[in-house]
């Protein structure tokens, strides 16, 4: 009797992780989630872009490039949200396109508490420059919505993961070292770090191993590790060519590292579609594998390989595909 009762509490015991990872949606490897690329408009153009992203469904990333605008006239500076330059100064500012539009959905899941799910929205800062001053006004910006945003305190030692406080609202960051040193270094211990940095891998040979690539395991800081999906299909996606048994491994493998590392990964960019579809939505042709099949044969490996981001232009359709494969929708 108690040789059964050891056998049935040791089972328990091997479940308690799997059950506290599905109580976790915070949890590198729990869930795919659709990344929203270039979540923003383009001058006057395709404005809507993150209307399409909140209205495909939570949990959802949305990516915001940032550039610090300098007015001649003034001499103020402020961040916007833009691909780059030229810059006019009438940009919409991240305030106003990202956190006025998800007030709604924040404040209505504050008021309902964590169902498991936070965070419900993954916002990906990528910044077209590193200037401190730029780092900071978004730092404060962060801090003015500190109580919609997951965050962890800065411990003693940076190397050690503190435990995060789920909100709605998770913001993670690049790998350059200048976002590291406003967004973490620069606070004292026992503040609130609100924005996690991707591990290092720039100057990395796409094609190598998984843990030459990534040589670096979560610290408090870092936390993600973003990729090109050059490292999955080295002639990138206009020439991918047939998917393969041998690339889904590569996949796997990249993903298993990730995960053992305590790293969420994303994967940019996994579009497919015909040249009018690129043209008339503003999408990049070094992302297409030229149709939406190919395309979806990637989706799906990535959300059985366990991606925690996938990046694409085709909010609506990769969100459906999750959906799809999660059995939420037919």
């Amino acid at each position: 009797m108690l040789r059964k009762i050891a056998l049935i509490a040791a089972a328990f015991a091997l479940l308690l992780p799997f059950t506290a990872q599905a109580a976790n949606a915070g949890h590198p490897g729990a869930r795919s989630v659709m990344d929203a690329h270039n979540c923003y408009p383009y001058g006057e153009w395709w404005a809507d872009r993150i209307d399409r992203a909140l209205s495909a469904g939570t949990p959802v990333a949305i990516e915001q490039d940032l550039a610090w605008y300098r007015d001649a006239k003034t001499g103020k500076s402020w961040s916007v949200v833009t691909h780059g330059a030229p810059l006019s100064g009438h940009e919409p500012t991240m305030e106003h396109y990202f956190f006025d539009k998800v007030r709604p959905i924040v404040e209505k899941a504050l008021k309902e508490g964590n169902h498991g799910n936070w965070p419900l929205i993954t916002l990906n800062l990528d910044f077209k420059d590193n200037e401190p001053a730029h780092i900071e006004a978004v730092r404060a910006l962060l801090m003015k919505y500190r109580a919609w945003i997951t965050e962890a305190p800065k411990g003693p030692d940076p190397n050690v993961e503190e435990p995060l406080k789920l909100k709605p609202v998770l913001v993670l960051t690049g790998e350059n070292d200048e976002q590291q040193a406003i967004f973490y270094d620069k606070l004292a211990v026992g503040e609130p770090v609100l924005a996690f940095g991707a591990v290092h891998t720039k100057d990395k040979d796409p094609q190598a191993a998984p843990d030459v690539i990534d040589t670096e395991k979560a610290t408090n800081y870092r936390r993600w590790w973003n990729n090109s999906w050059i490292v999955v299909e080295h002639k990138g996606q206009a020439h991918a060519g047939p998917w393969t048994k041998g690339k889904e491994m590569r996949l796997r493998a990249l993903v298993e590292h990730a995960h053992a590392n305590g790293l969420w990964i994303r994967f940019y960019t996994l579009d497919g579609s015909d040249l009018a579809a690129l043209s008339c939505h503003g999408w990049f042709s070094g992302y297409n594998f030229g149709s939406e099949a190919a395309a979806r044969e990637r989706w799906q490996a990535a959300i059985q390989a366990g991606v925690d981001y996938i990046a694409t232009d085709q909010y609506e359709q990769l969100a459906h595909q999750i959906r799809m494969d999660a059995g939420k929708e037919n």
